[in-house]
């Protein structure tokens, strides 16, 4: 069963969402006087920075120093990876919400050894439908349906991201067959919404549940301090302290509400004493998604993957050594661990198909012998 229709008002609500951005040009880029005011933008949740780069610039043009442009952004000295969708980055780097976000925006000094290269919105647009292909391997087992995409197909689907369209996403998007979960479970916070395809789809009775692998994106903070309020949570400083995990869960229909505490517990065994899964079953299947891309795709993937992918030695924690999850965020919503996460994933995942789950988690240091 395919996402058609208008989507569900969940769907909606995630596709309207905006971040409200205050961006300064950084001091050593400024070359008049007075130093120009920031920009207020508003930033679509599931875009990219960089797309922001015609509506930015134009604010700080005249005071820019002679060169070629490079856009790229940071928030308190650390720079934001532009392939994160933006409103990842937000859940991500302020525990307590900040608005407006103050962005410091940069046109010079592209820092290449800590960003992977971005050149244009093409690189983008790439980087997306190489998102796509992935998450189309890991729920087919292939991604024959995203690499024999019309060019018009492709373009009306990356438009629809840049327009904030979800009707047209719909409607692109079913012709890649990717299906959407379904349980008893889940359709039961549907029937409050007559408008959702779940409710109007199961009124003759609740279809069975469908096993499925689930494209996910894991965010892991790793915190020292202790902190009781969110205001209080330290500033990441580095992205070392930042683990990025791609990492399938696999739902069984075998009658039981599988729930997003369910689904945590497999992404993190590390946190729940259970042991992790051998790192050559993982390997083999980044092998065979890179054997699907191109060229360039798997030499951006093996770049991305050598820099920021789980470091095991900073997540070796366990419950019962005394981790804890402090905070876990999707989309800006902090739900429930017992919600289904067939309506979490049917509701809260990004266009590119994975599901991005930011966690917070304090961990003791190591004693020092």
């Amino acid at each position: 069963m395919e996402n058609k229709g208008e989507g569900t008002e969940a769907q909606k609500y995630i596709w309207e969402g905006a971040i409200p951005l205050q961006i300064h040009l950084h001091e050593s880029e400024v070359t008049t006087l007075p130093t120009p005011p920031p920009a207020m933008i508003l930033a679509p949740r599931i875009g990219y920075l960089p797309l922001l780069a015609q509506k930015v610039k134009p604010f700080f043009s005249n005071s820019l120093p002679p060169g070629v442009d490079t856009i790229w952004f940071e928030y308190n000295g650390l720079p934001l990876k532009w392939y994160i969708p933006t409103g990842v980055l937000f859940d991500l780097l302020c525990a307590e919400p900040e608005r407006p976000w103050n962005l410091t925006v940069h046109f010079r000094g592209y820092p290449g050894n800590v960003l992977t290269p971005c050149d244009s919105e093409d690189s983008v647009k790439w980087s997306f439908i190489n998102s796509l292909k992935e998450a189309a391997y890991i729920i087919n087992g292939n991604c024959k349906n995203v690499m024999n995409m019309s060019q018009s197909d492709q373009l009306e689907l990356w438009r629809s991201i840049m327009d904030g369209n979800l009707n047209s996403y719909l409607r692109i998007s079913s012709k890649l067959k990717f299906g959407i979960l379904v349980d008893d479970f889940s359709i039961q916070l549907n029937i409050s919404s007559p408008k959702s395809p779940e409710s109007t789809q199961n009124a003759d009775g609740p279809a069975p549940a469908k096993t499925g692998r689930i494209p996910v994106r894991l965010y892991v903070r790793t915190i020292n301090e202790d902190f009781d309020e969110l205001e209080d949570a330290p500033v990441a400083e580095s992205w070392d302290r930042i683990s990025y995990i791609n990492r399938p869960v696999e739902i069984h229909g075998d009658g039981k509400c599988f729930t997003l505490y369910d689904a945590i517990t497999n992404l993190l065994p590390e946190f729940f004493g259970e042991k992790l899964p051998p790192k050559d079953d993982v390997s083999k299947e980044e092998v065979e998604v890179e054997q699907r891309l191109s060229p360039e795709e798997t030499n951006k993937s093996n770049t991305e993957q050598s820099g920021e992918m789980l470091n095991e030695g900073i997540v070796s924690g366990s419950v019962s050594d005394g981790a804890e999850i402090k905070l876990l965020r999707i989309q800006g919503i902090e739900p429930k661990m017992e919600i289904p996460f067939a309506w979490v994933v049917n509701n809260l995942m990004n266009p590119e198909h994975f599901l991005h789950i930011c966690v917070y988690v304090k961990i003791q240091e190591p004693i020092a012998i």
